[in-house]
């Protein structure tokens, strides 16, 4: 891979503002268009764009499989945890209203951010495990 420099050396350069870029839109979701799932697309390309530029074996040194395994599972528990808090607080599954916080303005905020943080996580996770199981990818 030494002989793509130019591509490598853009990418060093590109990948932290594109994963920046995507925690803006994760930040700014309920606000217009954009959230979780569109923040963990975004970081997960930015994953990708890193593995094309760098190659499969340096991919190896930085995401194993397990990981990207537990990140999976993570996301997905804290948006069930999420409503499942709801739900012990007295309101319906998701309804951010019920959470026990001082206002429901703020409940509704934390309620989102929460569900928002656990498409993003389970997102990325999941489109760079699909780009690794595509392109042959093994943990040694």
């Amino acid at each position: 891979m030494n002989e793509h420099v130019i591509v490598q050396t853009i990418s060093k350069i590109l990948i932290p503002f594109i994963q920046l870029y995507a925690l803006y839109v994760l930040a700014h979701g309920e606000l217009g268009p954009g959230g979780g799932f569109q923040a963990g697309a975004i970081f997960g390309a930015s994953i990708i764009l890193y593995v094309l530029a760098f190659g499969l074996k340096a991919a190896k040194l930085r995401y194993k499989t397990k990981v990207l395994q537990l990140l999976t599972s993570t996301g997905v528990f804290i948006y069930a945890s999420v409503g499942v808090l709801c739900m012990l607080a007295g309101g319906a599954y998701l309804q951010y209203s019920a959470l026990p916080l001082p206002t429901q303005k703020l409940a509704y905020a934390i309620g989102i951010y929460g569900i928002e943080i656990g498409v993003f996580i389970t997102v990325t996770s999941v489109l760079v495990t699909i780009f690794f199981e595509t392109a042959g990818y093994e943990d040694d």
